[in-house]
């Protein structure tokens, strides 16, 4: 190449779209410049003999520097998840910029658009969580940010900031009148309510209780009316967290009949059951999310979608919370089930633990794994730049060791969240070299980003459209 190189990669196994290269990477600059062909020099040159060298992995599903619907802020800030984040390989992410009742919508974003330029160490987006549909200046606001490049919203079926059915369809209309998509927390409120209720009533007030005061009909019956009004809209959706076999099925079949509908799950569904809950005393906080782990034939089914499409990514869905007076125990040392924030800390651990079961273990495969944490992710949310390996694309790279074991310990996590739920588990396959629009940030354990080197990701447009079949009649 007659240019100069900054960086090249050799010797490594690369994953690309188009299948595995042998050869050298390079890049100048931010970007990748040639995959496969020979490189005679370079400023930088890293030897990736028996290595995997993937694109960074894309989280779009991560609570920073964010106050719950509980009024509580998680433990991370951008600064202390973004670190943790790049080390556990991923290089770009997309948090929410949620709402507070009666703030415009512009505000909102400005709020955490300061905070991310602050300390950011990854590349990354918004969701933007809309919890008022009255707040001053709301229509336009939304029509104005979508259009400013924030191409995904959020909205919730529970909690105390959930929206009305109403509501929903006139954010489905907006966004599809403007190019967005819709991201659903989806549980029917009023089962949760109903079950919540008895059980305080009754005195099961443990966090193993948890799992029974969200009822997996909850889901069920939320997700199956989401892809309708999707479906009726015809407005892409996507569902997030799915949790059961059932939900599975509904999701399927809404694709079968080109519904809009896209999802994902979470590694906790994946590997963990509710029995994770049942521990001595409080223990089971730490491991209290929402919806709640349910069961091995779960399980089962999300594997099966995931491999056959029917789940399109796995996301984090990164929620912290110490264990201690400032997250799970602000509601004093006896805290009911009702009284914890729902919640558990994942930017750092999800591509091993994907790692180890897709590629170490044969679940699925190397390119399999690129596709459900890098590539769709990033296609689905239009990161346009980020998520697979090819020429001009982002030099956002990982090299794995698909060797190197790994035990995880009682607190070996670079989060703010002083401990890790995944304790005791071994995985095979190490993200050892992380690099970001070619520059090392994260290398056999050791940091190098700096706060506020992460770069926001304008999204001018999405892959996920509607069909141009609305049913409204």
């Amino acid at each position: 190449m007659s240019v100069e190189i900054d960086l090249v990669i050799r010797d490594g196994r690369v994953f690309t779209a188009d299948g595995v290269v042998e050869g050298d990477l390079a890049v100048v600059g931010h970007s990748i410049v040639s995959v496969g062909k020979p490189i005679s020099a370079a400023k930088e040159e890293v030897s990736a003999m028996g290595k995997l060298v993937m694109p960074g992995g894309v989280d779009t599903h991560a609570h920073i520097e964010q106050m719950s619907g509980m009024g509580q802020w998680n433990a991370d800030t951008f600064e202390t998840a973004t670190k943790s984040a790049a080390i556990g390989g991923t290089t770009s992410v997309i948090s929410f910029a949620a709402q507070s009742k009666q703030q415009p919508l512009a505000e909102t974003v400005s709020d955490y658009a300061i905070r991310a330029t602050r300390g950011a160490m990854i590349d990354y987006a918004f969701h933007i969580t809309i919890t008022d549909t009255g707040a001053p200046n709301f229509d336009a606001d939304l029509a104005a940010l979508i259009a400013g490049g924030h191409r995904s919203l959020k909205v919730f079926t529970t909690y105390n900031i959930q929206l009305s059915d109403a509501e929903i369809l006139k954010i489905l209309s907006l966004a599809r009148q403007n190019g967005a998509l819709v991201c659903v927390h989806a549980e029917n409120d009023a089962i949760i309510a109903q079950a919540k209720d008895e059980l305080i009533r009754t005195g099961h007030t443990a966090p193993r209780d948890h799992a029974r005061s969200r009822p997996r009909m909850a889901e069920i019956e939320a997700v199956e009316r989401i892809c309708r009004f999707s479906e009726y809209l015809d407005q892409p959706v996507m569902l997030f967290h799915i949790s059961t076999a059932e939900a599975v099925a509904a999701i399927r079949n809404a694709r079968a009949r080109s519904t809009p509908v896209w999802a994902e799950t979470c590694p906790h569904y994946l590997f963990m059951t509710a029995d994770v809950l049942d521990r001595p005393g409080l223990e089971g906080a730490k491991w209290m999310c929402s919806p709640p782990q349910r069961s091995a034939a779960d399980q089962e089914a999300l594997w099966s979608a995931l491999n056959d499409g029917t789940l399109s990514l796995v996301s984090s869905d990164h929620a912290p919370y110490r264990f201690d007076e400032s997250g799970k125990l602000a509601a004093g040392q006896n805290p009911g089930f009702h009284q914890i924030a729902n919640g558990l800390p994942g930017l750092e651990t999800r591509l091993a633990l994907m790692f180890d079961a897709m590629v170490s273990k044969g679940q699925s495969g190397p390119e399999a794994f690129v596709q459900l944490t890098s590539t769709n992710p990033a296609r689905i949310y239009g990161l346009t730049n980020k998520g697979a390996i090819a020429e001009g694309m982002d030099a956002d790279l990982v090299i794995w060791d698909p060797e190197k074991k790994v035990t995880y310990g009682a607190n070996d996590l670079h989060d703010n969240v002083g401990y890790n739920p995944w304790e005791g588990r071994t995985v095979v396959g190490w993200p050892e070299h992380v690099i970001l629009r070619g520059r090392t940030i994260a290398k056999n354990g050791q940091f190098y980003g700096t706060p506020g080197s992460g770069q926001w990701i304008k999204r001018p447009e999405l892959a996920t459209r509607p069909t141009g079949n609305p049913e409204r009649t």
